[in-house]
Parts: C-alpha cells; sequence; structure tokens
C-alpha cells in the first residue's frame, strides 16, 4: 500500500496574494490565491490522488467506496481539511456554527479548527475573542459598530498555535501564512468586514444573527497542553487532542521512525527537504506536500531536515 500524495485545490479570495506560490513554489491561477484545500473532500474542493494504484480518483470517492483505507469509519462524510491560507489583507471577522446549529441550519459539519503560523510578518495579529459579557451587549456592540471595543487581538509569530473551537470569534491578520486544521465545513459566519467590496462593487454578506446565535459569550479561552518528545535530533510536538482531530508537528533531523496510531494519518510539509520512506519506496517531501498514510501502513520512516504538521481523527468518548 502507499501513501496518497494529494493535487492541491487553489481558492481565490478577496484577501488572497501569492505567497503560496513564493513560499511553495505552487502555479497559482491568479495572483489572489487565499487557500490551498491540501487535503479535502469537501465538495467545495475535494483532492484529487496523484500516485499509485488511486491515481486520478477523488477522496471523497475512496471515503465511499474504500472505506478500508482509512479503518471502515461508520462517518458519513471524510472529517477532516486540511489547508494552508495567505492572508494578504484581513480576513473577516467570523465565527463558525457547532455541529448540532450546523446540520440543523446548513445541512453539515460544525467547525473547530486549529491554526499553526507558518510565518507572520513583524506586528501581525490575529482576533481571537471579544470582550461581550452577555449576548444583549454583543448585540449593542455590534450594532455600534464598536469593533475596537468589541474584538479581542493578539500578536502572533511563526511557529504560534491556536486552537479555535467552534464559537470562538476569529480573524486571521494581514500578513499570516497558516496551516490550519479544521472539521471539513464551509460554513461560516460573517460579523464584520472591513467593508469590502467585491469585484463588481458588492459587499459581502454579513450574518449577524447567526453569529449571536452561535458566538460562544462570554468568550473562553481553551489553552492546549502543548507537549514535546525529543529523541536523537528529532522533536514530536503534540498540539491538541480533542474529538474532532489530534495536531502534531514533526520536526525530523536525521531521521525519524513512526508507528500507526490511528486508523489513518494525514500530512503536510510546511519546511525543509526530506524523504518518506514506506517499505522499499521512498518519496521525496518538499515544502507543501500533502498525503495520507492510510490504515494498511503501519510503519514509516521520515529522513531529512524537514518540518510536518500532521493530524489524525479524534475520538469521541
Amino acid at each position: 500500500m502507499e501513501p496518497l500524495f494529494l493535487q492541491p485545490v487553489f481558492q481565490e479570495k478577496i484577501w488572497g496574494g501569492t505567497r503560496l506560490h513564493d513560499v511553495f513554489g505552487f502555479e497559482l491561477p491568479n495572483d489572489k490565491i487565499g487557500e490551498d484545500w491540501a487535503i479535502s473532500a469537501h465538495p467545495h474542493g475535494v483532492s484529487t490522488v496523484i500516485n499509485g494504484p488511486f491515481k486520478g480518483e477523488n477522496l471523497a470517492d475512496l471515503w465511499q467506496n474504500k472505506k478500508e483505507l482509512f479503518g471502515n469509519p461508520t462517518e458519513p462524510v471524510f472529517p477532516l481539511l486540511v489547508k494552508i491560507l495567505d492572508a494578504e489583507e484581513e480576513l473577516s471577522v467570523q465565527v463558525h456554527p457547532d455541529d448540532a446549529y450546523a446540520k440543523e441550519h446548513e445541512g453539515e459539519l460544525g467547525k473547530t479548527e486549529c491554526w499553526y503560523v507558518i510565518d507572520a510578518q513583524p506586528g501581525a495579529e490575529i482576533i481571537y475573542g471579544h470582550h461581550a459579557k452577555s449576548k444583549a451587549e454583543f448585540a449593542e456592540m455590534v450594532e455600534k459598530t464598536a469593533w475596537d471595543e468589541l474584538f479581542r487581538r493578539v500578536p502572533v509569530r511563526k511557529g504560534d498555535f491556536f486552537y479555535v473551537p467552534s464559537g470562538t470569534i476569529h480573524a486571521i491578520g494581514k500578513g499570516i501564512l497558516i496551516l490550519e486544521t479544521q472539521q471539513s465545513s464551509d460554513t461560516t459566519y460573517r460579523v464584520y468586514d472591513y467593508d469590502r467590496v467585491d469585484q463588481t462593487g458588492n459587499k459581502r454578506e454579513l450574518h449577524i444573527q447567526q453569529s449571536i446565535d452561535v458566538s460562544t459569550i462570554p468568550a473562553v479561552y481553551p489553552t492546549p497542553s502543548i507537549q514535546e518528545a525529543r529523541k536523537d535530533n528529532s522533536t514530536i510536538t503534540t498540539y491538541v487532542k480533542t474529538d474532532f482531530f489530534n495536531v502534531y508537528e514533526w520536526s525530523v533531523k536525521g531521521s525519524l521512525a513512526f508507528k500507526k496510531r490511528a486508523p489513518y494519518t494525514l500530512v503536510t510539509a510546511i519546511s525543509g527537504y526530506g524523504k518518506l520512506l514506506v517499505g522499499d519506496t521512498s518519496y521525496e517531501l518538499t515544502p507543501g506536500t500533502s498525503f495520507i498514510l492510510p490504515n494498511q501502513i503501519n510503519d514509516w520512516l521520515i529522513e531529512g531536515d524537514v518540518q510536518l504538521i500532521a493530524s489524525e481523527p479524534g475520538r469521541k468518548e
């Protein structure tokens, strides 16, 4: 069994730029690309396998028709989505619903996510949370457009990690490049969009009532218990373990052996160069390379000087 290497799916965004080309060498269709959907079975951007016996097949079909690749899961849809985002400008201030609200109102999963900051320009910041103490106060601040009073701003730098549960008011700021691991959902409720207009001169839709409905008020700021494990010159960092996903950083210098610990594992190389060895076969790892290690692969080796972000499905108790 081979790993499933995947073709990037690019998404044009009003706030996007060219760093996905500048940093990862991707050939972009235009200079406003905000997202690389690196590992996705969501209908708004489905990944295609580019190697091995499943070359040319898409991830959504494999999930439905080759369940053994994923340990014979019972979920109706592939539950995770991995993106790389280039925020040339600020993203809208937004919030995502939980599973129950999203299923009732949008017909899909909710959206809990997390961010690994690949790079950030000096002075970069995110919006992470808010200062309202009640829904009434939240609604009043929105009505008054008291954005500076409402939103909580946090400085960021390269290597930071943020856990963003559903219900969290948030926005990625200008000059930030992140890898996002999230539930497979494309539901976003915008609270504020800087009064921007699109190519046709229209402002993008806001979702004020939905935002009030789903926001966690007062705000809650979970603190992930980040743990590091060193082996020789390499480090495995565990960033978060949740019902939805577990997320790790594999920083390999030299070689590091791994054994399967989940039905399948999602991996994206974010810097450096190396090799993935599965059995007698070697695969090149360059920045931006994304792949899935299916259930049939029990162990693998990574060699080189390479940094990767890996994730696996969480375990609901």
